[in-house]
Parts: structure tokens; sequence; C-alpha cells
């Protein structure tokens, strides 16, 4: 495909085919000055290198659920983007991936990013605010650095390292809140701030810190809040004995120990009357899920074997909690006897059944299978490892099986792969 970059002005991916995670393709919008719209399809898992790197005209992109990663330099230089919602799919924000994007003015990190990546906000001049989720562990080499127009930062307390040049040369920064969970903070991290005049520390412990950390006039003319009871150790730890201006307790009046984020309870997965549904316990959490199929399929020759199987996960996430451990299953149909027509399976015109298995800590929790069905399991060796008959409702089979390993559920005539985590 031959692209004259100066004259494309809207992109819809459905109408190209276009993978981005496709390393041929990941610079084919680069540099394209006039592209001002992008609407990316459900069918991309991941923005990759360069994507739009260089699309100054760039004002708006949507980017949907199915994404999971933006890769470094994506977004690099589209000086007219004033801002992205990031969406709950993706779990980590590439190196300079938003690098230059002068006109942006906010953006939402979503909880689901364990990682902000080097360079990644740098010299965004119009970036007024910016919210870290409690999910981020990492804020990478110069993640904001001379973000000109940020006033005041409050890091989670899930981040354990903020690394070198992080927010240096925020010359509007006038305050910053470093949390109890920091075990480390690199060099430069808050240099060149030039109105920060308050710093405040949640930390018990302080990590030792680098003397280039802060400059000088933060050591004589910025005030340090540390934690009650906490002086002596600020005393003899390198470098915050520096700081000349030293009180004990926040400003802000949040005195107490910050509370851990709570985990969102694992969803239920369930299947009945046509309908996939996930169900989580934790109040005003999300469920994010990611369906793979089978069937989908390519190659040649004059046969295709179709399965009908479905393979679910999902994760449930809210703001201020930790996103929930994933659950998974297995989504298929098993021809019932007599096979009669009329009713379809959606391959076959035969009359089906749907069968939800999961598996988990080796039990295997199988539903959909009529009463009396006969179900054995066996492992990839083909030893038998379990067996049962089906019972009403939910049929439940321990076996020996460690977790990673595929077991082999046989129902009737039928055997389906399950994974079990």
């Amino acid at each position: 495909m031959h692209l004259n970059k100066t004259k494309v002005k809207y992109v819809n991916f459905a109408s190209l085919f276009l993978t981005l995670s496709n390393p041929q393709s990941t610079s084919l919008f680069s540099d394209c000055s006039s592209l001002t719209s992008v609407t990316i399809p459900n069918s991309v898992t991941s923005i990759g290198i360069y994507a739009f790197s260089g699309c100054r005209s760039l004002t708006s992109v949507t980017i949907p659920n199915s994404v999971t990663s933006i890769g470094d330099y994506t977004f690099h230089g589209c000086s007219s983007l004033t801002s992205v919602t990031i969406p709950n799919s993706v779990t980590s924000i590439g190196n300079s991936a938003f690098r230059f994007c002068s006109n942006l003015t906010s953006v939402t990190i979503p909880n689901s990013v364990t990682s902000i990546g080097g360079y990644a906000f740098q010299r965004c001049s119009s970036l007024t605010s910016v919210t870290i989720p409690n999910s981020v562990t990492t804020i990478g080499y110069s993640a904001f650095s001379d973000c000109s127009s940020l006033t005041s930062v409050t890091i989670p307390n899930s981040v354990t390292s903020i690394g070198d040049y992080a927010f240096s040369d925020c010359s509007s920064l006038t305050s910053v809140t470093i949390p109890n969970s920091v075990t480390s903070i690199g060099d430069y991290a808050f240099y060149g701030c030039s109105s920060l005049t308050s710093i405040i520390s949640k930390m018990m412990n302080p990590c030792k810190i680098p003397s280039n950390c802060f400059t000088k006039d933060h050591y004589y003319n910025s005030t340090l809040y540390i934690p009650e009871g906490t002086t002596e150790k600020y005393k003899t730890t390198d470098f915050w004995s520096n700081f000349v201006f030293v009180e004990e307790g926040d400003p802000s009046g949040g005195d107490s120990p910050e509370p851990e984020p709570q985990k969102c309870s694992k969803p239920i997965i369930r299947y009945k009357n046509g309908q996939l549904t996930f169900d989580c316990a934790t109040e005003g959490a999300t469920c994010y899920y990611s369906i793979t199929d089978s069937d989908i399929k390519s190659g040649n020759g004059e046969k295709v074997d179709l399965t009908v199987t479905y393979y679910v996960s999902v994760y449930a996430s809210k703001q201020g909690c930790y996103n929930s451990d994933e659950a998974t299953a297995t989504l298929c149909w098993i021809d019932v006897d007599p096979k009669m027509e009329g009713i379809e399976n959606g391959v076959a015109n035969v009359k089906a059944m749907p069968v939800l298995i999961q598996g988990e800590d080796g039990v295997l929790q199988i539903s959909g299978v009529p009463e009396g069905t006969t179900i054995n399991v066996y492992e990839i060796g083909g030893q038998l490892v379990g067996f049962a008959k089906a019972y009403s409702d939910t049929t439940i089979i321990p076996t020996t099986l460690p977790q990673g390993s595929i077991a082999i559920v046989k129902i009737g005539e039928k055997a389906i792969k399950v994974l079990m985590k």
C-alpha cells in the first residue's frame, strides 16, 4: 500500500484491515501531517511503535477496549492532540508514547496500567494535571520531565520506583506527595522544579536519595513534611538530611497511614439462555473480557475441522482498587444424540448443548452437561486423572493436575482441552 502522507486526513482501520501490532506496518501512518482523526476497531490489541508519530494535525483518537498496550513513540510529536482517554484494557504505556504532545492538557491513565515508560509524557508543556492510578508500580526515566504546566502530582501507594529525571524541570510544580511504598528515587527526579515549595513524604522508613534528586534551592527553601515520629530517621538518611525546613505531619490533614488499596473480587463466569455473563462481588467494578474463537482458521486443503469452542478470560477493575485475578473458562457446544435438524450450533445444522468448563487449583467445574453423562478427564499424555457422572447444575471433578497444565475433558465422544489455572 502506498500513502501520500501529506494528504491523509482520516483513517478508519476497519476498512484497511490493518493490525497495528504487525511490525511491518507499525509506522505506516507516521508523519501523516494532515491526518486529523483516527478510529481504531475492536480487533486491534496493540498499537505498535511509531504508529502515529509526527501526525501533527491529529486532534482526536478513539482507542477501543481491545487494546492492551500502547507502543513506543506511538503518538510522539502529535502536537495538536488535546486530550486522550486510555481504556481500562491497557496495561503498559511505552517509551516516548506521548512525548512532545505540546497541546495535551489532560490524560486519564486507567487502573489497568502497571508501568509508564521512559519519556512517556516528556515535554507535554500544556499538561496541567495527571492522575496516576494505584496499579502503577514504576514511573520511568524522564516520564513527565519538562511538563512546564504541571502544578501538582500525587504518586499512589503502589509505586515502588521513581525513575531518573521523572519530574525534572516541571517548572510549575508546587507540591509533590511521595507514598510509603516508594523504595527508590532516581537521579534528578525533581531537579529543576523551580516552583516546588512543598514535599510531602509518607515514607515511614525513608529510602536513600541521590544528592541531585532535588536542587540546592529545595534543600534550603522548600518544606519537607514527614510522618509523625520519623524526624531522626530522616536526619540520618542521605540526602533527606539536607533539608533545612522539616515538619512532622501532613499539611493537608492526611496524617493517618494511607490505606492499602483493596483487590477486586475475581469475576464469576456463567452461561445461560444464550448469554455469557460476568459477575463481580466488588461494588462498582467493571469486568473486562477477552474471547478467542478456535474456529478462526486459515490454511489450505479440502477439509476443515470446526470445534465451536471459545476461550474466555475476564478480570475486574475499579478506580482505587487493584485489578482482580483473571478468571478463565472454555465454552463449547456438544452434539446431542440423536442428531436433530432445526437447531444450529453455529456451524453444523445439528442440535447442540452449550457446556462451560472452568479449571482452577486442580479442580474442574463443568456446567451444562445432562445429568448421568459420563465425564472423563485425562492429562495430556492420556492418563486418566478424574471422572464423574454429571449431576444437576455444576459437576465438580477433583484432579491431580498442577497449575498451567492441560486437561483433556471427554464428554461423550467429544474431547475438549482446558488450561488449569
